[in-house]
């Protein structure tokens, strides 16, 4: 796969009935099997780097190819705080099944690791590979609710948000009560996880957000036995250098190949 960078402006997106009144944004390229899906991080959108990079690379191949917003991100309307991961799990679901056909490999970002998780655990029929990029299995726990200090915690049980400073955005992001206790319900590393594709995980070691040490804490947990894990060294948590597109469009093509032949 070949590297490239986004040009002219972006078309429109497509629209999906997600069902109970949800509309998501979405596009698709056409081409050959399997396809390949992003699910963005939190409070991303499929206009980033690495999924505009995986659609160029897609495209080069002639291999179908899927991009997204959830609810409440990007271009996909509604209330960012009313959300959870349940919903954006939904909303993954809605996609594979209603905009994409045949095996699928997902390639989840963040946040998107650990819904595609979940996407592979609901439809193993459809679900040929995964390759995840720092995924965030969990974090609603481990990586918000556990770094709380207690007077945070007491203000989002009395007041049912917080809202947290990011180093992404101008704007703080919106804590729910309602988004760590859905995330409760969906937990995958307390127990062993039913996936038994191909997967690849990709982590910078300076990750600020998501430490290395999440990937192999996932891959000991995936009943997968074809479980490979890179590390990048001076890695950071986005992965969106020329060098790492190139990795991660280089290991989505390998896997297509391996799950395709």
């Amino acid at each position: 796969m070949n590297v490239a960078t986004a040009g002219a402006a972006l078309p429109a997106p497509s629209f999906l009935n997600a069902g109970s009144g949800v509309s998501i944004a979405y596009h698709r390229t056409a081409g050959k099997s399997p396809g390949v899906i992003f699910l963005g991080g939190f409070r991303s959108d499929m206009t980033g780097t690495k999924a505009l990079a995986l659609e160029a690379a897609c495209r080069t191949r002639g291999q179908a190819f899927l991009r997204f917003d959830y609810r409440a991100h990007g271009q996909s309307p509604g209330r960012f705080e009313d959300c959870t991961i349940g919903h954006w799990t939904e909303d993954a679901l809605a996609a594979i099944d209603r905009a994409s056909d045949g095996p699928q490999i997902l390639v989840g970002s963040s946040m998107g690791g650990w819904i595609a998780l979940l996407v592979a655990r609901a439809r193993p029929d459809r679900v040929a590979g995964l390759v995840g990029i720092a995924v965030a299995a969990d974090f609603t726990e481990d990586l918000i609710w556990a770094r709380l200090a207690p007077a945070q915690r007491r203000q989002l049980e009395r007041d049912g948000v917080i809202y947290e400073p990011s180093a992404y955005s101008d704007q703080p992001y919106a804590i729910t009560r309602r988004l760590i206790e859905d995330g409760r319900r969906l937990l995958l590393l307390r127990g062993p996880i039913a996936v038994d594709r191909p997967v690849r995980l990709l982590h910078g070691m300076q990750d600020p957000d998501v430490p290395w040490q999440c990937s192999l804490a996932l891959a000991e947990k995936l009943a997968s036995a074809d479980v490979r894990i890179a590390l990048i060294k001076d890695g950071d948590h986005r992965l969106s250098r020329e060098a790492d597109l190139a990795l991660l469009t280089r290991t989505v093509a390998e896997l297509c190949d391996q799950v395709g032949g």
